[in-house]
């Protein structure tokens, strides 16, 4: 079994059905948002959560750190689990359920009960390289029904067959369990094994290029009330669409976007531009000249089939996310 790209990686390639621009008066980029706490309200922070305390605390010390009501995480780690811990401020909550759904990476150290030559341990996780069956643990929260999960790659790091452990990496789909994986690979070799250490490192496209830990947040707030410098805080906190990225996308001219927003459906005159492997029934990211999240759409063809309609209404809006009347509202437009 090859070797399967991470899913945030896969390059898109656009189909470009018309083009236009935009208003500068209106929107901005993701990264110009002002004044700050209009920034803040529209961002995610990607924290290295520690050993120790649950993911909701963490959550809780963010908000306290802020001063802000509202946060929300991406994916429980257990307080034994550290690594990537998307953050969502603000309004930026109500995105964080799309990474859900996003590709994770995890470095895990799996234990044998019995020595093993490491060419059978290459062997066993060679044929987990693929899609596999998965029945989550007695300790999950979820029901224990049998699924489906794929398993993109697992590399392995670093060997210590003196005390039976194997430190490798592994990219696989949302919801599948590395304790499960560890034990299932001990089975097929024989010998049994369980996982020992396991740490996140990537979410979609957040990943550990761009961590930053709780001091950080807190020394950049502190500059900022102290010094009235935002370069710190802006530096550290990035736009919430970032956890769209590995979304598939349709660009939309500015007369679309108000319709959009106040619950319109998607026409195919709106369309500028979209993601040339869009399938009927993908679930899609609704975005603006300037890269802006405007909302989550599920559309009824296929991209081909959007590309070459020039009016009806190509997706059902499933959910907003930009505030109205950030662009003006056309009554002449159709979508």
């Amino acid at each position: 079994m090859e070797r399967q790209p991470f899913p945030a990686d896969e390059k898109k390639t656009m189909i470009i059905k018309a083009e236009e621009e935009t208003d500068p008066n209106y929107g901005s980029k993701p990264e110009d948002r002002a004044p700050l706490i209009n920034y803040i309200n529209h961002g995610i922070i990607n924290l290295d959560k520690p050993i120790g305390p649950t993911s909701h605390e963490v959550v809780s010390w963010v908000k306290k750190i802020l001063n802000i009501p509202k946060a929300g995480h991406s994916g429980t780690l257990d307080p034994n689990v550290s690594g990537v811990l998307p953050i969502g401020l603000g309004k930026a909550t109500k995105v964080m359920r799309v990474l859900l759904t996003a590709g994770k990476e995890y470095v895990s150290i799996i234990k044998f009960h019995d020595n093993i030559d490491l060419n059978k341990i290459k062997w066993a996780m060679h044929i987990f390289t693929t899609e596999i069956y998965q029945r989550p643990p007695l300790k999950s929260s979820v029901a224990r029904v049998l699924r489906k999960r794929r398993i993109y790659y697992i590399d392995i790091l670093d060997t210590n067959l003196d005390d039976k452990l194997i430190l490798f990496k592994v990219g696989c789909e949302s919801g599948t369990y590395i304790r499960k994986l560890c034990y299932d690979i001990g089975e097929v070799l024989l010998v049994g094994a369980h996982m020992a250490e396991l740490r996140r490192t990537r979410v979609g496209k957040f990943d550990e290029k761009n961590l930053i830990t709780l001091q950080d947040l807190n020394d950049a707030i502190y500059i900022y009330r102290e010094e009235a410098n935002e370069k710190y805080l802006r530096k550290i906190i990035q736009p919430y669409e970032l956890a769209v990225m590995h979304m598939k996308k349709i660009i939309i001219r500015d007369t679309a976007i108000d319709s959009i927003c106040h619950g319109a459906d998607l026409g195919a005159n709106g369309v500028l531009s979209l993601d040339a492997s869009i399938e009927k029934g993908d679930l899609v990211a609704i975005m603006s000249q300037k890269n802006e999240l405007v909302a989550l759409a599920q559309v009824f063809h296929g991209s081909r089939k959007i590309a070459s309609l020039k009016s009806g209404l190509i997706a059902k809006t499933k959910r907003v996310f930009m505030e109205r009347n950030t662009y003006p509202y056309f009554k002449k437009n159709k979508t």
